[in-house]
């Protein structure tokens, strides 16, 4: 069972204007290609979620499929949505709080690492609460941490955790979409860690941002498959 329908407006309204780590980082040299990586993530950022444009409906059938294979999707508005852990039978208005991006997040979830992605979609690990977090609506407000953890917002990242992400983007342009798949696989085992229930996404989302910024902040970390959490994808 999931919560109520307020659930991913209230998690937007109380963390977009929390700030973590040491904001200090102004000025700092980046390589032509960070730059040009770290541009094309903030145009990603930009992109709403559309749902009359053709090439945004095929994502979100190609996410059902990726999610449940042998089940035909009735519509792009159904009822079938909140087994995937939509509020309602149009994922379109969830999409509004973070953009494109958060299906494209999603997605790039259920096509690299489906295994994990199942293992979290229905929720197959430890002990689970009465009342379980929605699992589309958890990876959007795990979307919208990251852009605020990295401060991707900003001209550039000036926090440590950012700055390092920049590093790490500039290895794989892949990073911000494998880092999420982490931080989405992080937050489930301080889930259950934490034995919550809905009504503690909020505590647990910011645990795990700060467990995030931790390793991101450590100074062997050159790769994103260095980080200590990276391992939890193939549990």
């Amino acid at each position: 069972m999931v919560g109520p329908r307020s659930w991913l407006g209230g998690f937007f309204s109380r963390s977009s204007n929390k700030r973590h780590g040491s904001c200090k980082f102004h000025d700092y040299p980046l390589t032509p290609l960070q730059d040009k990586r770290l541009r094309r993530l903030k145009e990603r950022l930009q992109v709403p979620f559309d749902e009359t444009r053709p090439d945004h409906q095929e994502a979100l059938r190609a996410l059902w499929n990726a999610a449940f294979p042998n089940i035909v999707l009735q519509g792009l508005i159904s009822e079938q949505w909140k087994e995937m852990g939509w509020q309602g039978p149009n994922p379109s208005t969830d999409f509004r709080g973070c953009g494109f991006i958060s299906l494209e997040n999603l997605l790039f979830f259920a096509r690299t690492y489906p295994a994990s992605f199942h293992r979290l979609l229905f929720k197959c690990d430890g002990k689970r609460a009465t009342w379980e977090y929605p699992f589309a609506v958890a990876g959007i407000n795990v979307t919208f941490m990251l852009i605020q953890m990295l401060d991707l917002y900003s001209a550039r990242p000036r926090c440590l955790p950012g700055v390092n992400f920049v590093k790490l983007l500039g290895e794989d342009e892949e990073a911000f979409d494998v880092l999420y798949c982490i931080a989405f696989e992080m937050m489930d085992a301080q889930w259950l860690a934490m034995h919550a229930s809905y009504m503690e996404f909020n505590e647990v989302l910011q645990v795990t941002r700060t467990q995030l910024e931790r390793e991101l902040s450590l100074e062997d970390i050159h790769r994103i498959q260095d980080l200590p959490a990276y391992n939890l994808l193939y549990q």
